[in-house]
């Protein structure tokens, strides 16, 4: 029987550990099981055995959140991809093997996969030096790099989508407005909440002009997708595990490099440590061979995307759904300081 350690926090139901076990005869019988509470997608285990500890991934079926993520075949592209990187010498903790050569276990219409435990601390930019900045940027490259050779037989479908209208933020920026006034009585994070909408309804009118087009001309390619602190593992000052790779898809590639450091690199007060993000962004413009034009374009999109979304109070309004919350007083701070110091952020990713 498998021992699960609870808390008292809200934790995922009791996986059929010894069943999934069962498959891979070889990672011995199961002794205990305790759910991580780190993620904000799927289900994770640390599940401790006779032969030693493993991790045990929960794929949820997220199609109710228009994410495809948890579809059987996009969780078996998604192994297919970090064994191939593996190989290819990347940081990564690929799937194991099961007796009948397969890596996602279905049991009663549920997705799991048991992966080698890998000991590890998350680092955020603040426990990085400057040389650490650098070695993450060219790990980037190099996981861009490495993709675009081990999918080469999953080539990247057409462009699409557009960038956020303003038009339909403004009308977000409402119903977000409604919501949090509608609370009684409203703590002090409804409070920020109120006072961010309204803010960045202002920036909005001031820069709607600034809309950029749709990213045809830039170099897209197959990403990690979601690479921040809590998917990467460090064992002293090396990177040893990138985790993760639900979110594995075809975008603008300098993008990704863009959206990572805004989140390795911001400070609780929302500004970013911009001689970490320069050192950051050179190493990855070397690895990815990405040039400056195309980090310049990159930073516009992004800046845009940020001052567009709203993602964690949809979580915690619409959807009711608290986990991000502590998240938001600096990634809301961030998108105000942004178009504060526009210039100041692009010269720092092209210079």
């Amino acid at each position: 029987m498998c021992r699960v350690l609870r808390s008292s926090v809200t934790l995922p139901p009791v996986p059929p550990v010894g069943e999934v076990l069962r498959r891979y005869p070889d990672a011995g019988e199961p002794l205990a099981c305790e759910p991580l509470n780190k993620g904000l997608l799927n289900h994770g285990y640390r599940v401790s055995t006779t032969r030693g500890s493993y991790f045990l991934k929960h794929h949820l079926d997220k199609h109710h959140l228009d994410d495809p993520s948890g579809d059987h075949a996009t969780i078996v592209r998604q192994h297919r991809a970090t064994q191939q990187l593996h190989s290819l010498g990347v940081p990564v903790a690929p799937p194991l093997t099961d007796t009948e050569g397969d890596t996602v276990t279905v049991i009663d219409g549920e997705h799991y996969a048991l992966h080698r435990w890998v000991d590890g601390l998350h680092r955020d930019g603040a426990q990085l030096t400057t040389a650490q900045s650098r070695r993450l940027g060219a790990l980037l490259g190099a996981v861009h790099m490495g993709l675009e050779q081990v999918m080469e037989a999953d080539p990247p479908p057409p462009a699409r989508g557009q960038s956020s209208d303003p038009a339909d933020t403004f009308t977000l920026i409402d119903e977000l407005l409604t919501a949090a006034r509608r609370l009684g009585p409203r703590d002090a994070f409804d409070e920020l909440a109120v006072h961010r909408l309204v803010e960045r309804r202002a920036l909005l009118e001031q820069h709607a002009h600034r809309r950029p087009p749709t990213p045809e001309g830039s170099a897209r390619g197959w990403v990690h997708g979601d690479f921040h602190p809590l998917n990467l593992l460090y064992k002293g000052a090396d990177p040893v595990a990138i985790v993760d790779w639900d979110r594995l898809d075809v975008q603008p590639r300098a993008e990704e490099a863009v959206r990572a450091a805004a989140i390795f690199f911001v400070r609780p007060d929302g500004k970013l440590a911009l001689e970490k993000v320069k050192a950051y962004a050179r190493a990855y413009r070397r690895s990815a061979g990405a040039g400056a034009a195309e980090l310049a374009a990159a930073v516009h999109r992004v800046w845009w995307e940020r001052l567009n979304d709203f993602w964690i109070l949809r979580w915690r309004y619409s959807l009711h759904d608290r986990r991000a919350d502590p998240q938001f007083p600096a990634v809301s701070a961030l998108a105000v300081w942004w178009t504060r110091e526009y210039e100041a952020v692009a010269d720092a990713f092209t210079g």
